[in-house]
């Protein structure tokens, strides 16, 4: 069984890109690693800067699961101009795989329109590498089976990747609208983005030049309301839709953010993505620090084939904020 699960993913693996599926990692609290969901988020935060990490494990029930983890620091400067760094890296199953991806963004947040300014808009650009890498020693391949003696490492093999180790230059963009406007019952953000603009090729695949070696494009559409029940709680309602070659992924969720003092709140919310799986979510905000803790409970058919071990996330963030907040501080930045 171990062997069927290893060839399982060594399939999938090695076909992603000629179906034009998607590659890149994905994470329920998206909001908490913002720059890789949209360039736009940079600088999002209600201090002077943000400093943010995330863990994924993902089909804990297979040797050596998906493990994903993400790290980002943002900040504002005082020339229309925020800037950012995030840093990622996926590794998953005997073969050793393994995505790593680095970008630095840079996004324009001068644009202010509607009474007194508070429409706004930023637009943003994104720039990095990415690399995906194989260690083909670490294959077990048909070859090297014999069907009277069993596995033998030393049996010499046909198969060949065009190469074991990629790297690329990766660029995105995005653009993102919000109301600051602090009298209002309900303020909406909605934002749009493209990763793999220059649509980077991934020689592990094939050394070829058609489109089955290219990294398909990710598209990301988000949004959401956040709505104030009184001057302690809001409730924020929010999308998103991702899109990446044939794959797409819609999610929905909401969350209760209360404020228990000047320095503490708390957040208690779910999310459910489509035909997959539920993830409830509990956070604190205390001082500088906001903690947020998910489990994606598997919804589909997946669910019996991981034996119902599911997706886990905890998420970090450090914000360098003044002495106190209040519940206002939240409304101008789109954030959860």
């Amino acid at each position: 069984m171990k062997i069927l699960k290893y060839f399982a993913f060594c399939f999938a693996t090695l076909t992603a890109n000629q179906l034009l599926a998607q590659t890149d990692p994905h994470f329920t609290q998206h909001y908490t690693y913002p720059m890789y969901m949209n360039p736009a988020m940079t600088g999002g935060s209600d201090g002077e800067y943000r400093a943010s990490a995330i863990y994924r494990g993902q089909w804990g029930s297979i040797s050596n699961p998906y493990r994903t983890t993400g790290f980002s620091f943002d900040t504002r400067t005082n020339k229309n101009l925020a800037l950012g760094v995030n840093v990622q890296n996926q590794s998953a199953g005997d073969g050793g795989f393994n995505y790593f991806n680095a970008a630095a963004s840079i996004a324009y947040t001068g644009v202010k329109f509607g009474k007194d300014d508070n429409q706004r808009m930023v637009f943003a650009m994104q720039f990095g590498v990415l690399n995906r890498s194989v260690d083909q020693s670490k294959f077990k391949w048909g070859e090297q089976w014999n069907p009277i003696t069993g596995y033998n490492a030393n049996n010499p093999i046909s198969e060949n990747f065009a190469a074991t180790s990629a790297t690329t230059l990766d660029i995105g963009a995005g653009a993102l609208y919000y109301d600051t406007y602090a009298d209002k019952k309900a303020n909406a953000f909605a934002g749009f983005s493209v990763y793999h603009l220059n649509k980077p090729k991934d020689p592990i695949i094939s050394s070829g030049s058609t489109d089955l070696n290219t990294i398909p494009m990710r598209y990301v559409l988000h949004g959401g309301i956040s709505y104030n029940i009184s001057n302690r709680a809001r409730i924020i309602p929010h999308a998103l839709y991702m899109r990446q070659g044939t794959a797409s992924e819609k999610m929905i969720g909401t969350y209760l953010q209360y404020t228990v003092n000047e320095e503490t709140d708390i957040m208690v919310g779910a999310y459910y993505r489509f035909n997959d799986a539920i993830a409830p979510y509990i956070g604190f905000d205390w001082k500088n620090f906001v903690v947020g803790v998910s489990y994606d409970a598997n919804a589909s058919k997946l669910g019996a084939m991981a034996r119902n071990v599911n997706s886990f996330e905890i998420s970090f963030s450090y914000i360098k904020r003044g002495k106190t907040k209040s519940i206002l501080d939240f409304i101008p930045c789109p954030r959860l």
